[in-house]
């Protein structure tokens, strides 16, 4: 009984440990474009009218009190979110029909992140230097090879397949077994993030509904798809007979990785009017970006 109740902490924990900070499912890269998102929008709230119209005030008396609510007004009409995403000519805002639930799986997935996923790998990064733990994120890099690979060459990316796998060889032979990013001193050996999901968009597959996924963070419809297709391309979950161990080194994986970017998603989050709108949004954004190149 001791060990059947040692086993299913274990595996709840796993689960937890599973996923991704509740804005980093799009992993580094998407992080970096949702803090130039939040920067934006940041720089924006800072140019607003009030000076103006607080030193009209001054002068004119109370016949100005008009003047400061038209000035609210355009306050709330500059950070009106689906206004100003809609105005971007490359932004595809995307439906979310399911606002109720998936912005209760989006405080799901924050209080798992500081509750349990921030502590653990904050513990992490204590103890393994940084630099090692740099070396580990470009291993579990290299070896999902074969889902950027299959995925450009699914997606007529012939040539880019060719710099996937001039990237994966250089760094599984110079780099020692992809611990070192050798490759990245060629420029047109880049890191990528070629996915299912990208593909599918390729093929012409809107996004359809936008999903906030427990463990996972931001995804629609048609990526959560492909994340599910991706699993059986990925190395981690077909290279052992015991899905235990599959799931616990995706747990290590997921530790290393948000032991690197603490402190991102708090800076996101502080700085955003409404995280989950901004979030969803910069989603879509990225996603377009990406599949764009």
């Amino acid at each position: 009984m001791k060990q059947l109740l040692f086993v299913a902490v274990v595996t709840a924990f796993l689960i937890v440990l599973w996923g991704y900070t509740p804005a980093g499912a799009a992993g580094e890269r998407g992080m970096i474009y949702l803090a130039q998102q939040t920067e934006e929008s940041t720089d924006k709230q800072s140019e607003t009218p009030r000076a103006e119209a607080s030193d009209e005030a001054e002068t004119e008396g109370e016949d100005d009190d008009d003047d400061e609510y038209d000035d609210d007004d355009e306050y709330d009409d500059e950070y009106d979110d689906d206004d100003e995403y809609a105005e971007q000519g490359d932004v595809q805002l995307i439906p979310d029909p399911f606002i109720e639930l998936n912005t209760g799986f989006y405080h799901f997935n924050d209080k798992m992140y500081f509750w349990v996923l921030k502590p653990v790998s904050r513990g992490y990064g204590f103890i393994i230097p940084e630099e090692l733990r740099v070396a580990i994120r470009n291993v579990f890099y290299n070896i999902r090879f074969p889902v950027r690979f299959i995925n450009c060459l699914l997606q007529g990316k012939v040539r880019k397949s060719g710099y996937e796998f001039g990237q994966f060889f250089i760094n599984s032979t110079a780099g020692f077994a992809g611990l070192a990013n050798v490759a990245a001193n060629y420029p047109k050996l880049q890191p990528s993030a070629e996915d299912l999901g990208q593909t599918f968009a390729v093929w012409g597959f809107d996004n359809g509904a936008y999903l906030t996924l427990p463990f996972f963070g931001p995804s629609s419809l048609r990526d959560g798809l492909g994340r599910l297709g991706d699993t059986f391309l990925d190395p981690i979950w077909w290279l052992f007979d015991d899905i235990w161990v599959s799931l616990g080194i995706r747990a290590g994986e997921t530790v290393n990785d948000v032991s690197l970017r603490i402190g991102e998603y708090e800076a996101l989050k502080e700085a955003a009017i409404d995280p989950y709108v901004m979030i969803r949004n910069a989603y879509v954004q990225n996603r377009n970006k990406v599949i764009a190149e």
